[in-house]
């Protein structure tokens, strides 16, 4: 009995601290009225009309030359903002609620070589964590396994749903690979040497990724008995229907990724991190390689470095013509995935014009993840995943966000932070 108890109290607790309540699909069309529209692709429409039907968006233009008549539910949004919803990729959110609770963390399996390994179906889309980013824009993630030098496959969902297969927007849309450092420290706490050395495992680290890709292409290629899911998992990046995510940062590591793609025939890569990219732009450039650059708000990893390193690489890249977006991996990860806008924000200060800063969390990085046509800017026919604030949406003290929809379903912008702060300002203001 007592047993019985114990269960219905987790039970209870569970439910009254789950997420909010995913918003009913959209019955209704909503005409957004008056607000400065931030397209996503660089344009601004100072006093806009924004109709969305069916969960897309069927009008985006210019309320000063557009004569149409208003639908459905009008929301008067006059002196304020609307921007398409902001997209993290990299991004662990869903796979981990507490780090001390080791059951709760589904980031990584055990192996070296995992391709198969599906992200999507361990994501929790009741994570009070994955809430916690929607006040601030955040509507979009790219849920990405951790671990080993081949971590698995990611998939891209949005904010707001009962389960994975409610919230998914593409599955298995990439695999994502751990490329060896070219350098390593001692671990001092072995008593090694900490300077940094030349890893003398590196060309050997190599070979093993080469003989592992050779491999798959030969399962891949004969009669497939018995199955290998790790080899199988591969196919996507040879006929180009999966992308290839290279974690690495250093300039030699970036040089290397880039002659692997070439030698192997993969059809699609992205360079995640690329700490050092800025110096072999011209190489990403000519191979036509995006970047998904390191969090922005970290102090330099080199000491020779500009203090102001990480603050800049995103404009060094964009001025040579290398496509860029942001994403945010690192110490709490999740916890700060609600402040990627804010970390465009600091882009745009240290000299990046705004409306490109906003690109790097929007266009670019639904260009990158190849969900363009659905989502990344304001425009008819994409999906209605969209916000309105009460100012600019890069800076902290103005991102206040009064309205948010993801597929033209106005969604909770509550959360346990949100309830905490009524509770306890109702409290001081006695």
């Amino acid at each position: 009995m007592k047993r019985l108890i114990y269960i219905f109290s987790i039970f209870c607790c569970a439910s009254i601290n789950a997420q909010q309540t995913p918003a009913p699909k959209q019955n209704e069309a909503i005409s957004i009225l008056g607000a400065t529209a931030h397209i996503g692709d660089g344009t601004v429409i100072e006093n806009s009309i924004i109709i969305l039907e069916n969960g897309k968006i069927t009008l985006c233009a210019d309320a000063t030359t557009t004569k149409v008549d208003y639908k459905g539910t009008v929301i008067d949004a006059a002196n304020k903002h609307v921007y398409p919803g902001f997209i993290a990729p990299n991004s662990t959110l869903g796979l981990l609620e507490i780090d001390a609770v080791r059951a709760s963390n589904d980031t990584r399996e055990v192996g070296k070589m995992l391709p198969h390994i599906r992200s999507i179906i361990a994501y929790n889309a009741e994570s009070k964590i994955v809430e916690s980013a929607r006040p601030n824009g955040v509507l979009i993630g790219q849920i990405t396994p951790r671990g080993g030098t081949n971590s698995g496959t990611s998939s891209i969902v949005q904010f707001d749903a009962w389960n994975w297969e409610d919230a998914v927007i593409k599955e298995d849309d990439g695999i994502h690979m751990n490329w060896p450092n070219s350098f390593t420290r001692g671990r001092w706490w072995l008593g090694e040497d900490p300077a940094m050395k030349v890893n003398k495992n590196y060309s050997k680290e190599i070979e093993n990724i080469n003989q592992f890709v050779a491999e798959s292409k030969a399962y891949l290629n004969g009669e497939k008995s018995p199955v290998n899911l790790s080899y199988g998992a591969m196919k996507g990046l040879y006929d180009g229907s999966k992308t290839l995510f290279i974690h690495v940062n250093d300039e030699k590591g970036i040089l290397d990724a880039i002659t692997f793609k070439n030698n192997n025939e993969i059809k699609k890569m992205v360079i995640v991190g690329g700490y050092e990219a800025a110096r072999v732009a011209d190489a990403l450039k000519a191979n036509n390689i995006s970047v998904l650059a390191q969090r922005v708000h970290e102090t330099p990893l080199l000491n020779d470095d500009d203090y102001d390193y990480p603050y800049k690489l995103a404009k060094l890249l964009v001025d040579k013509g290398v496509l860029v977006g942001l994403e945010n991996s690192g110490d709490m990860e999740r916890a700060n995935t609600r402040n990627l806008p804010f970390q465009a924000g600091t882009i745009a200060a240290f000299g990046l014009d705004k409306e490109e800063a906003l690109k790097l969390i929007t266009s670019n990085t639904a260009k990158i993840l190849g969900i363009d046509d659905k989502l990344g800017t304001l425009e008819a026919g994409k999906d209605a995943t969209l916000f309105i604030s009460e100012g600019d949406a890069l800076d902290m003290r103005t991102n206040q966000l009064t309205h948010a929809f993801i597929n033209g379903r106005a969604i909770s912008l509550e959360t346990h932070q949100t309830e905490l702060w009524k509770r306890y300002d109702e409290k001081y203001k006695k």
